[in-house]
């Protein structure tokens, strides 16, 4: 394939989307649109990019800046025309060029590469499809030998043209060369005084080049956003796009209605996924895992036979075959469980390694910790890593017993075998095979009586 470069234009303020950020940075499936774009360009392997921008420029330019994106503001909004006309001293001289749009998300790398390959000296590529309401969008016109021959904005259109279903998405491709020459010909003769790009395709056919036409996979990938409903209903058609390739590959959804992605979720076979369950950033799932309902699972590892009860949140964290965490349990970041290990209802855990087989059952936090096998952690254990200042570390050894309602202050060890009394508050190391009492002595008040409300 020839050289590429890429034209995007993300300068539109968005004025119906009633918000200080600039459009295109409103997330979709947990990325801004605009993106989602720059992902898809940049799959295709390294390429020049040139990002129109306008308003909320500097926060566009901030979060998409790379040595190989260029940025040129469009200060006055006078048409998609004029935009690339502002990105044509960017381009490369010998180039393929193709205009995308940073508020048209979710155009897939297949489809791009698609239009690209129709680009030749005398052909340019064309991205249309056909709808059912074609309401707002500009009309393709093609001759008796099925050919185009121009694009006709809604508002310029005939009664006749009105009734034509095939639109033009605005994504075309073609050389450097001939967008140089060919868009200082473009008027602003219309009903919006504005300067088109898709009045390119009439100066094309006038000098001898052809149109090719070329078929996105599904409408999602053309739809627009102007406003936060439009931006809701393509959520969702986009999240039941993801619901159904994960179903195909393997996994069971309760309701794919109610299954939200957000990230890449890569997913074994025999998994089962429940009701309001999110998944952002990177997350792996093993086989036969099965995920209760209103889990949100972040940037992390789950292994094979994983039961995850409801309400369960994990982030950045590596769970081992066959461990049982939650209901209502938080993993945070650092955590590592090992194979058969369970933490349950009310759990916290941070920068925690867990052994295999080791339990934390109930009510507890365990930060800054080194568990050993087949480690017992009574209901209501805090591991106090802090001091105020440093974070200290706790080492549970294997099989080391740890009663409920026990405060561990750090830095602590207990060796192998070690067993901590109910309510004991430790301080020091406890050596293998002993008991750890760390309780206030208990006093008896004979003949205690209860206090008695006061008369008023």
């Amino acid at each position: 394939m020839d050289k590429v470069n890429f034209v995007i234009l993300a300068a539109g303020k968005g004025t119906r989307m009633r918000s200080a950020l600039p459009k295109v940075l409103h997330k979709l499936a947990g990325r801004s649109m605009l993106g989602h774009v720059v992902a898809a360009v940049e799959s295709l392997g390294e390429a020049k990019k040139i990002i129109v921008t306008g308003h909320g420029a500097g926060q566009v330019e901030q979060q998409f800046k790379s040595p190989t994106t260029q940025f040129i503001q469009q200060k006055e909004q006078l048409g998609t025309g004029h935009a690339v006309q502002m990105a044509v001293p960017a381009l490369c001289s010998d180039a393929v060029v193709i205009v995308l749009y940073g508020d048209v998300p979710l155009i897939r790398p297949a489809t791009i590469e698609k239009i690209l390959g129709m680009v030749t000296e005398t052909t340019m590529g064309l991205l249309t499809i056909r709808l059912e309401n074609p309401q707002g969008y500009g009309r393709i016109v093609r001759n008796s030998q099925h050919e185009i021959t121009e694009i006709v904005e809604q508002k310029d259109a005939s009664v006749e043209q009105l009734k034509i279903t095939e639109v033009n998405t605005g994504v075309l491709a073609l050389r450097s060369s001939q967008l140089r020459k060919w868009l200082p010909k473009i008027t602003n003769n219309n009903a919006q005084g504005e300067y088109y790009l898709t009045d390119l395709v009439a100066i094309a056919r006038a000098e001898g080049v052809k149109v090719v036409g070329v078929n996105p996979e599904s409408a999602t990938e053309v739809e627009g956003v102007n406003n936060r409903i439009q931006l809701s209903q393509l959520e969702r058609a986009h999240q039941l796009q993801l619901a159904e390739h994960l179903m195909e590959s393997g996994t069971s959804l309760a309701d794919p209605a109610r299954f939200d992605q957000r990230g890449d979720l890569n997913a074994g076979t025999d998994n089962f996924i429940d009701i309001n369950c999110v998944f952002e950033g990177s997350v792996t799932l093993g086989n036969n895992v099965s995920i209760g309902a209103n889990c949100h699972i972040s940037n992390s590892t789950i292994g094979d036979g994983v039961a995850i009860l409801p309400n369960t949140v994990i982030e950045s964290a590596v769970v081992g075959d066959r461990a049982v965490i939650g209901p209502f349990a938080r993993l945070r970041p650092g955590t590592e469980l090992a194979s058969d290990t369970k933490v349950g209802n009310f759990v916290e855990t941070k920068k925690a390694v867990v052994g295999k087989g080791s339990k934390i059952n109930h009510l507890s936090y365990v930060g800054d910790a080194q568990l050993g096998e087949n480690v017992n952690v009574g209901a209501g254990t805090i591991t106090c890593n802090y001091d105020g200042v440093n974070k200290h570390k706790t080492d549970l050894g294997d099989g080391v017993f740890v009663g409920s309602n026990s405060t561990l202050v750090a830095p602590i060890k207990v060796d192998m075998g070690g067993f901590i009394a109910a309510g004991s508050t430790v301080t020091s190391e406890v050596p293998s095979d002993s008991l750890a009492v760390g309780r206030a002595k208990q006093r008896n008040i004979k003949g205690w009586r209860r206090p008695t409300k006061k008369e008023v």
